[in-house]
């Protein structure tokens, strides 16, 4: 790149499997299917649980799962924050998870275009869904069946207009995650983004969260500053 050339606001995607998904996984279905048999079962084609997850539930497998969610948005808020904690000098950060829930859909279910409020940070964890493969077999779905896709910042600009082939890098205003069993995507929580409609053999499971992260002795470092 020309180093004359400012990439400014940047957009991370932190895309990271997790090693002990195989096991956590099967005791997360379990106990997800649970509440989902003690609500009466799916009553259309997508089921949300409340966002008091970690609160309502002491399972080891939501622990184990939660020690990784935790060390990988340090890992992506740090990427793109650590000249700044150094400057602020914040002290030991401690991540607040504000909301975790689960989701499962099937039978062309899906999740319209949305952001998170209240928080820095959100992700989305595959528990369940077919293979890739498989899912792409479908023939209505293909290639879309059941993925995560994100919308870019200038998506508002692209209404047919604004287009020449100076800005042509703009056309690229979508990002798909293909989803597989075992993997987290932790994203800015202002981030478009929609779970396309999903149709499969398997449920699409999906543990969802929005987390906070805050200085040892607060945020008063971050007071709003417009010099």
């Amino acid at each position: 790149m020309n180093p004359a050339v400012q990439l400014l606001w940047p957009t991370p995607i932190l895309v990271k499997r997790f090693e002990h998904g195989e096991a956590v996984n099967a005791e997360l279905v379990r106990l997800f299917y649970q509440e989902l048999e003690a609500q009466g079962g799916m009553r259309g084609n997508v089921y949300s649980s409340r966002d008091d997850l970690l609160e309502r539930y002491s399972s080891p497998a939501l622990q184990a799962l939660f020690g990784f969610v935790s060390s990988s948005v340090f890992e992506v808020a740090q990427a793109m924050n650590a000249p700044l904690w150094k400057r602020l000098g914040t002290g030991k950060l401690q991540m607040h998870v504000v909301g975790a829930w689960f989701q499962i859909q099937n039978r062309y279910g899906f999740h319209d275009i949305h952001n998170h409020g209240n928080c820095s940070w959100s992700g989305v964890y595959y528990v369940q869904i077919d293979p890739v493969g498989q899912r792409r077999q479908h023939p209505a779905l293909g290639v879309l069946n059941g993925i995560t896709r994100f919308y870019s910042q200038g998506l508002n600009l692209l209404g047919g207009a604004h287009m020449d082939m100076g800005n042509a890098y703009m056309q690229q205003s979508t990002f798909d995650v293909t989803p597989e069993e075992g993997v987290l995507v932790v994203f800015p929580s202002w981030l478009l983004h929609k779970a396309m409609p999903y149709d499969g053999e398997k449920d699409r499971i999906i543990l969802s969260f929005n987390a906070q992260i805050h200085a040892e002795g607060g945020n008063k470092g971050l007071e709003y500053d417009f010099h």
